[in-house]
């Protein structure tokens, strides 16, 4: 049961027996991949830059980064080393085994470009020769950014591959010997891409090559790729495209961000920025609305997002989370594997649904999720098992890094269950809002009384004629539920829901809504508040841990023991009036800094800015700079 693991390699010198591979393999990382059937999500392509005869007076000139020309130049003795990141870089597409240590032949139409860029920033490069050229192969990946940790397909098989500067050898080293880094690597973790899409070679070459082309771009806080686009998308994709939603990319799927009332803004196919000969993408809709986003003040569509949390807040408001990762962990063992993965207590009745968290051996926060236990009934997958069953509902984003950590965790305990993805075969409509229930009621067969339907409770009910599985959850902080839908319901299900919804004025909301009316509610978002290297007491979740039972559950022994000492570090969140922030801004208290904030959204429904922030223990500090609560 599991995923296979490494237990030998076999070389042309012999049979080496180890439990342990690490690629390193730079552009030949994915052809290494191949041989043990890992998905390595990395392109080659050509990168180079030149070294400068000697000029006169530059021996303290510090590096140089020209973001509006994109190019550098770097101290090298005497000289300057010129290079940066064109549009059209040189994609080698056969990867040859026999180029180690070799060169390209630079390629002067193209990095013509960069000499320009840099005369332009040090015009004395007009008069200075070049001394030597280095052109090279180098790996890029989606995001520009490393590929470390295990490989999803084989235990034991580590990528340590694309990197474009430094290394991360230390937490790499502690990945291997201990099971998971010290520091949180989510944001290098090979697991941040699903593996529908790491063998994608459309996807991968169009995104690293809109990475490596705004390398050298500005990030601002709600930028999206144009690159990769339309990979996932769920049954309620077009009937929202034509309603005007403006779409956020997760995990290769496309989720609503918010909803444009003005028009429709279709994602069109990648136009690599008019490079190779692609002729401009014009007359661009969603790309303009992007463009309306390059603020660190609040964005011109700010109102928009407003007027769908106070949709939700005042009245009712429909969210398509089609994304989520939905999971069946079942089999003989499965009631095992639930206490051991899931903070929360498990040991309730079929019908039952509760909020959990998972953890890794030191206590920190892998993941937080909900799990419902069924029962087994006469319907089969997607809504109802064959035996008893827990169904776990899971962010879609990290989908990958939860079904992986499972994974994971059964095969290393020998629980005799399986699990079953049905992500792609099922949707979710979240209905929420004070007249949710009134506008639910006129289309299911069920009572929605708190009495019949409490919170944190689950049914199969009959919703415009069609089997849903609903939810009485909410992650916005109001009355609500989760409809979790059959692929092919999913349409005539939302199409009743907006049509009962009218009179009660709902509302089309999306994700940038929920993050604001999450972090009104203290709701924790994983990786954006809640991350690896957290434990569930620094993070205000204890209520999710059975710590009162006798049950034991991965990560307890180290939460007992910070509980017994005491803790350094918190969760905290903040508020400020009118300042627009967005995470890794400074916590200071009484001018000393003691954390950084993680992640910053606009509260409309009391018109403050609201921050979560992670901050060491401060008791001999009076003041905080921001207002905590």
């Amino acid at each position: 049961m599991g995923v296979r693991r490494v237990r030998a390699v076999e070389t042309a010198f012999g049979t080496i027996q180890t439990p342990c591979v690490v690629n390193c393999a730079g552009v030949w990382a994915t052809k290494l991949g191949e041989l043990a059937g890992v998905n390595v999500p990395l392109v080659a392509m050509h990168h180079a830059y030149v070294v400068t005869e000697r000029i006169e007076g530059i021996q303290n000139m510090p590096n140089v980064r020209d973001h509006d020309a994109s190019v550098y130049l770097r101290l090298q003795g005497d000289a300057l080393s010129v290079g940066g990141y064109e549009q059209n870089p040189i994609f080698w597409d056969v990867v040859s085994d026999k180029f180690a240590f070799s060169l390209f032949d630079l390629d002067w139409n193209i990095f013509m470009q960069h000499i320009d860029g840099a005369i332009n920033r040090v015009p004395a490069l007009e008069k200075t020769g070049i001394k030597s050229t280095v052109c090279g192969p180098e790996s890029f990946t989606a995001d520009h950014k490393p590929l470390l940790g295990e490989a999803p397909e084989v235990r034991g098989f580590y990528l340590g591959c694309g990197f474009n500067s430094a290394g991360c050898g230390k937490e790499l080293a502690h990945w291997i010997i201990h099971g998971r880094p010290e520091k949180d690597m989510y944001g290098y973790d090979i697991r941040r891409f699903h593996h529908s899409i790491t063998n994608n070679s459309r996807w991968l070459r169009e995104r690293s090559h809109e990475s490596y082309a705004k390398n050298y771009s500005v990030v601002f806080p709600f930028d999206e790729p144009l690159a990769g686009r339309n990979m996932r998308k769920d049954p309620l994709y077009q009937v929202l495209q034509e309603q005007g939603c403006v779409f956020q990319e997760r995990h290769g799927w496309e989720r609503p961000g918010w909803f444009n009332t003005d028009t429709s803004a279709p994602i069109l196919d990648y136009d690599y920025y008019g490079a190779y000969e692609i002729t401009k993408n014009k007359d661009y809709k969603y790309n303009e609305l992007l463009g309306k986003e390059y603020t660190f003040d609040f964005p011109p569509h700010h109102g928009t997002i407003r007027d769908e949390c106070l949709a939700c807040r005042c009245s009712v408001a429909v969210f398509n989370m089609s994304y989520f990762g939905k999971f069946y962990l079942m089999g003989p063992d499965a009631k095992k594997a639930a206490d051991w993965l899931f903070t929360a207590d498990i040991n309730k009745a079929p019908g039952s649904t509760v909020y959990s968290c998972m953890l890794n051996r030191r206590g920190g926060t892998e993941s937080d999720l909900t799990v419902s236990r069924l029962q087994a009934g006469p319907t089969h997958l997607p809504l109802t098992p064959e035996w008893d069953t827990y169904y776990l509902a899971v962010g879609g984003a990290v989908a990958q890094h939860n079904w992986s950590h499972i994974q994971t965790v059964l095969q290393d305990q020998g629980f005799d269950c399986t699990m079953a993805d049905h992500s792609e075969d099922m949707g979710m409509i979240s209905i929420q809002g004070p007249r949710s229930r009134e506008l639910l009621q006129e289309i299911v067969d069920a009572d929605l009384s708190n009495e019949a339907f409490p919170f944190s409770t689950h049914k199969i009910i009959t919703a415009a004629g069609h089997k849903v599985r609903a939810m009485r959850l909410s992650f916005v902080g109001e009355l609500g539920w989760e409809l979790h839908i059959p692929k092919e319901s999913c349409v005539p299900v939302y199409q009743a829901v907006m049509s009962a919804g009218a009179k009660y004025g709902v509302r089309n909301a999306g994700y940038r809504a929920i993050d604001s009316l999450s972090i009104e509610k203290g709701y924790r978002h994983w990786h954006a508040d809640l991350r690896p290297d957290d434990t569930p007491l620094e993070a205000g979740l204890a209520f999710t841990c059975k710590m009162k039972t006798s049950i034991p559950f991965l990560g307890r022994e180290a939460l007992e023991s910070q509980k017994a000492t005491g803790l350094h570090r918190r969760i905290v969140c903040f508020t400020i009036d009118e300042v627009p922030m967005f995470g890794l801004e400074a916590i200071y208290c009484n001018g000393v800094p003691v954390g950084h904030l993680r992640r910053a959204e606009f509260g409309y429904a009391i018109d403050k800015t609201i921050a979560m922030g992670r901050a060491e223990s401060c008791t001999h500090l009076t003041r905080p700079l921001l207002h905590s609560h």
